[in-house]
C-alpha cells in the first residue's frame, strides 16, 4: 500500500512541475491587442501576434503586448498669434498604431511612443493653424 501511495506521489509531483512548465510557456493577447515577441537570442521579432492564446519558449522568448485600438489624447498649446498674441489651445487626438508597424515602433521608440511622438507633431500643427489665422 505504501508503494502505492509512494508511486502517486512522485507521480503528483511530476505532474505539477509539468503543469508549471506549460504554464510559463503560454500567453495570452486579448482583443484589441497585439504582441511583439522578444527573443533573447534573435532580438525583436518581425512577425506581430493576433488575438489569443500563444506559445512562447519560456526564458528566452517575451511577449510585448501592445493596445491597438484608438485612444484619445488632449494636448494644450500656448502659442503666439500674428498680433503677438497669446492663444490658448487645447487639441483632442484620435490615434492608434498600424499592427504591422509594430515590431519597428518597439525598436525606435519604445513602448511610450505616444509620450515621444505625440506632443512634437500636434504643437508644429497647432502653431501651423495659428499662424495661418
Amino acid at each position: 500500500m505504501s508503494k502505492l501511495f509512494n508511486a502517486l506521489s512522485t507521480l503528483g509531483i511530476g505532474l505539477a512541475v509539468g503543469a508549471s512548465v506549460v504554464n510559463t510557456a503560454l500567453y495570452n493577447v486579448d482583443g484589441g491587442h497585439r504582441a511583439v515577441i522578444f527573443d533573447r537570442f534573435r532580438g525583436v521579432q518581425e512577425k506581430v501576434v493576433g488575438e489569443g492564446t500563444h506559445f512562447m519558449i519560456p526564458w528566452v522568448q517575451k511577449p510585448i503586448i501592445f493596445d491597438i485600438r484608438s485612444k484619445p489624447r488632449n494636448i494644450a498649446v500656448v502659442t503666439g498669434s500674428k498680433d503677438l498674441q497669446n492663444v490658448n489651445i487645447t487639441l483632442r487626438i484620435l490615434f492608434r498604431p498600424l499592427s504591422s508597424s509594430l515590431p519597428k515602433i518597439y525598436t525606435n521608440i519604445g513602448m511610450d511612443y505616444d509620450e515621444r511622438v505625440l506632443p512634437s507633431i500636434t504643437n508644429e500643427v497647432l502653431k501651423a493653424v495659428v499662424v495661418g489665422i
